[in-house]
């Protein structure tokens, strides 16, 4: 191993916004948009949240502070705000995803960064280059964590290499040295934790996980740059992250092409709020439905091939089959397959539909099982092979990447589409307003003129 941590610490001390490609501050901006939309919808519907806002107020941690959390109507301490930012973007399982890395970069980053660019009272220029900061940290980290390894020791990379990026953004934003964003990393060490228990009964803990992820960042942040030292070779050392978290590591992955190649541009966006493994499943379903004008009782057999990472998130029949809540619903391909083969669409108010005896009865036609074509010799596993047994005979798709990826990224238009879709119900006339602060987020000489669009 060469030194991974001191590398990554290195790059997050010296980058500076001239230096971003135009493309990659471009792409920075709509993740961050679509992140938002997500957050702002949750903070006034996702059903876990009343029992964060409980928990803050019985902790008395739900003190008045500078930083937003968007779609609320008050502000909170900075700690706080990347807490429930991060708990809230990523409670609809809408957020973005990087495919190779097999998690959600902005769910961690944007939270940490806006809420540490509001402590310091930093321009939009400096918030998104602390953004793009975070997002190559974590996303290099968990490239070489290898999540088919990482998910088999039962963790969720989102939630500990999320720590790192979240980390590296606030340091950024707090103008650490290379030295205190290594001790940064060390605290960020010692708080990277997230388990995949919560499949298990569709619990909560997914999403707070990631919201301490976001929060841990931050706190590590503020520790360094308080000189507290923190253990150093966090990423390579003998008991680092590598060590413990994963039993097949590639360190150079954490650092091959640093500065040249940006992980940034290969984060896809979601078309449907569930696990991405489901993604391209549901887009051949919808289409091969159209196709084919086929209706739920010509239906006989519908076989889903996917990656054995989707077989572990999505496909567990025993447990699967038929979800009782909503993030079951998000990760159970059973559910998420009948819906979109029964009214060939699938948006977020569709979670209305668990328990319906018409999806219920179509799922038990779904049998999902591991396919190795999309195993061997791809570089990300979120495919999907469908193939849909009716009176005609047999129907088959291969999708190889679901919509969303970086070679069908939305256009500007449809990522504004999908913002306001979420954020109107919750911010009304204001939401255009806010959506147009954020993909110009540059032009402000303080965040906070733009963040506090995103407020009820």
């Amino acid at each position: 191993m060469a030194q991974e941590t001191a590398t990554l610490a290195a790059y997050v001390a010296n980058l500076k916004y001239p230096d971003i490609p135009a493309e990659v501050l471009d792409r920075a901006k709509v993740l961050t948009l679509d992140f938002l939309g997500s957050a702002i919808r949750a903070r006034s519907e996702a059903e876990s949240t009343p029992s964060l806002l409980k928990m803050l107020e019985a902790l008395a941690l739900d003190t008045k502070g500078e930083s937003t959390v968007f779609g609320d109507a008050k502000t909170w301490t900075p700690a706080v705000a990347a807490l429930l930012n991060g708990a809230l973007g990523h409670s609809l399982d809408f957020d973005d995803t990087h495919a190779d890395s097999s998690l959600h970069p902005s769910a961690p980053v944007v939270p940490a960064a806006f809420a540490v660019g509001e402590m310091v009272g930093a321009s939009g220029r400096d918030v998104l280059t602390a953004i793009v900061a975070g997002y190559e940290v974590c996303c290099r980290l968990g490239n070489a964590l290898d999540p088919t390894s990482h998910y088999a020791r039962g963790f969720h990379p989102t939630a500990t290499a999320g720590t790192y990026g979240a980390a590296a953004a606030a340091a950024k934003l707090f103008g650490l040295s290379e030295k205190q964003i290594i001790a940064a990393f060390g605290v960020a060490g010692s708080q990277a934790a997230g388990s995949l228990q919560f499949l298990v009964n569709g619990a909560w803990n997914k999403r707070y996980q990631v919201g301490a992820a976001a929060m841990n960042g931050v706190i590590a942040a503020t520790l360094a740059r308080n000189d507290f030292v923190g253990a150093t070779e966090s990423v390579e050392g003998k008991h680092g992250l590598l060590a413990g978290y994963t039993d097949d590591a590639h360190p150079d992955k954490a650092v091959a092409e640093l500065g040249k190649t940006y992980e940034t541009m290969k984060i896809g966006v979601k078309p449907y709020p569930s696990c991405r493994y489901t993604h391209a499943a549901i887009d051949a379903l919808i289409a091969m439905r159209r196709e084919h004008n086929l209706t739920p009782d010509q239906v006989k057999r519908v076989e889903i091939g996917l990656h054995r990472n989707g077989i572990t998130l999505t496909g567990d029949a025993a447990t699967k089959r038929h979800p009782t809540s909503i993030v079951g619903g998000q990760f159970s391909m059973f559910f998420t397959g009948a819906l979109a083969l029964d009214q060939g669409s699938f948006g977020w108010d569709d979670y209305n539909r668990l328990g319906d005896a018409a999806i219920d009865k179509l799922a038990d036609k779904f049998d999902v099982v591991q396919d190795d074509r999309l195993e061997i010799g791809r570089t990300h596993p979120f495919g999907a092979r469908v193939s849909i047994t009716t009176d005609d005979g047999v129907h088959e798709r291969l999708y190889a990447d679901p919509s969303g990826e970086p070679t069908s990224f939305p256009d500007a238009q449809a990522m504004q589409q999908k913002f306001l879709t979420l954020a109107r119900p919750v911010l009304n006339a204001r939401a255009e307003k806010f959506a147009d602060a954020i993909l110009s987020l540059e032009r402000f000489d303080r965040v906070a003129k733009a963040t506090e669009l995103g407020r009820q």
